[in-house]
C-alpha cells in the first residue's frame, strides 16, 4: 500500500465532515423556514385586516402546514444525522485511532440538565408557529360571519391538516431518533 492510498479512518473523517456539512445547512434551512413562517403570517394578517376579507385567512393554515412539514422534515433529519454520528461514525473512528471516544462533543452537549425543558419549549414553539395560528386564523374566520359552504368544507379540511401536523410535531418530538447501521457490503467477512 503507497502512501497515496486512503485509508479507513481518512474515509470516515471526510463523511463525518460530509454529514456535518449537511447538517449545518440543514440547521440554516430550519431555522429560516421560521421567519419565512412568521413573515407570511404578518403579510397574510394584514392583508385580511386591510382587505376586511376574513376568508383571507384560509391563506394560513396551508403555508403554515406545508413550511411546519417541511421544517419538520429537516429537524428529523438533523437529529438523524446526529444520531449517525454519535452510534456509528464516531465508535468506528475511535476504534480505529484506539481511544476511548471520538467527537466528544456530540454527546457532550446533550448532557445538559436542561435540554429536556428547552425540548418542551420547542415543541411548544413549533406547535405555536405552525399549528396554533392557522387554527386561530380559521377560527377568526369561522367568527367573522361570511362562511360559504364551500370555504367552510376547505376551512374543516385545513383545520385537520394542522391538528394532524400537530401530532406529527408532537410525536417527533417524543421520540428518539434510530438510525440503523448500514449494510456492510464487500471487503473481509466480519470477525476476520
Amino acid at each position: 500500500m503507497s502512501e497515496r492510498d486512503i485509508t479507513e479512518g481518512q474515509l470516515l473523517l471526510a463523511e463525518y465532515q460530509s454529514v456535518k456539512d449537511e447538517q449545518k445547512a440543514r440547521i440554516g434551512f430550519r431555522d429560516n423556514l421560521l421567519y419565512v413562517t412568521l413573515a407570511v403570517v404578518a403579510a397574510v394578517v394584514a392583508a385580511a385586516a386591510q382587505a376586511e376579507q376574513t376568508s383571507m385567512l384560509l391563506a394560513l393554515p396551508p403555508v403554515c402546514v406545508v413550511l411546519g412539514w417541511t421544517y419538520l422534515v429537516n429537524d428529523e433529519k438533523i437529529s438523524a444525522i446526529g444520531t449517525y454520528v454519535r452510534s456509528d461514525l464516531a465508535p468506528r473512528l475511535a476504534g480505529l485511532a484506539q481511544t476511548e471516544v471520538a467527537f466528544r462533543w456530540e454527546t457532550a452537549h446533550r448532557g445538559d440538565r436542561r435540554r429536556a425543558s428547552r425540548k418542551v419549549i420547542q415543541c411548544g414553539i413549533d406547535l405555536l408557529a405552525f399549528c396554533v395560528v392557522p387554527l386561530a386564523g380559521l377560527a377568526v374566520y369561522w367568527g367573522g360571519g361570511q362562511v360559504g359552504a364551500g370555504l367552510l368544507a376547505l376551512s374543516i379540511v385545513e383545520a385537520l391538516a394542522a391538528v394532524g401536523l400537530g401530532a406529527q410535531v408532537v410525536s417527533y418530538a417524543r421520540r428518539p431518533v434510530a438510525v440503523q447501521p448500514p449494510a456492510v457490503t464487500g471487503g473481509p467477512p466480519q470477525g476476520s
